[in-house]
């Protein structure tokens, strides 16, 4: 396991190559046809290309970038979620990835059914949620709503109980995309204390963002990612300075 002084998270020449239609299908059946006739033509696409980065245990690390730089591929690769095509990742700890809040949520079931549903997902035990319960509930503020089913549940509420799921128990890597601008500038606030605290204790943080004050706010260093390509990093304000410049 790494110190303080070494990464926690290290890629090693990591590529993400997806396979796309190479003209536009309209329907499933049509998709189904071509595949079966053979004469469904792809093109690749590199997501992210030939990348290698580190970063260290109880930093909180940035990654910016247009949409379309690869920032959430890596995100994914790094959580797990994608393999790489080539490379190398190393991950020394257990990853909360916030990718998409609620990702594990039956919108039939009640908002309480749906905590140890997502906590069954993240990987913790029904006595490890109970225990975790009233304080998920109240950092959510769905006391009122919470035997009521996710379907009745607006965009805000949803993310706001998949938020406090995921961050009851504190990580020792923390992955966060663009989930920090859900809910009013209340609770917001209430996310990035919540993070900062995970900081204070040691977790390490990944995070990518559009909003560049917050990542200059967050985070010690930062990644600027442009189609696929690892173009700058070092400390944030830096990299935020090139980002915003456009050029190294």
């Amino acid at each position: 396991m790494p110190t303080e002084s070494n990464p926690i998270i290290i890629l090693e020449n990591v590529s993400v190559r997806y396979r796309l239609p190479s003209e536009r299908i309209g329907t499933l059946k049509e998709y189904t046809i071509r595949l079966l006739q053979r004469r469904l033509k792809h093109r690749d696409f590199l997501a992210v290309k030939d990348l290698n980065l580190s970063v260290q245990q109880g930093e909180v690390f940035g990654i910016v970038g247009d949409n379309g730089a690869g920032k959430s591929t890596l995100l994914k690769v790094i959580s797990k979620v994608l393999r790489p095509t080539t490379g190398r990742v190393r991950i020394y700890g257990k990853i909360a990835p916030l990718l998409e809040l609620g990702a594990g949520f039956h919108p039939e079931l009640s908002g309480r059914e749906n905590v140890f549903l997502n906590g069954a997902l993240l990987g913790y035990s029904h006595e490890e949620m109970s225990h975790v319960f009233d304080e998920i509930v109240e950092f959510s503020e769905l006391s009122e709503f919470i035997d009521a089913p996710i379907r009745t549940y607006s965009s805000g509420m949803y993310a706001r109980l998949g938020f406090a799921v995921a961050t009851a128990h504190q990580p020792e890597i923390l992955i966060v995309d663009e989930i920090l601008s859900v809910g009013d500038e209340a609770f917001q606030r209430k996310c990035t204390d919540r993070i900062a605290n995970f900081r204070e204790n040691g977790a390490t943080v990944l995070m990518v963002s559009h909003n560049l004050d917050l990542i200059a706010e967050m985070c010690n260093r930062a990644a600027w990612l442009d189609h696929g390509n690892l173009i700058y990093t070092g400390e944030s304000e830096q990299v935020i300075a090139k980002y915003r410049e456009g050029a190294i």
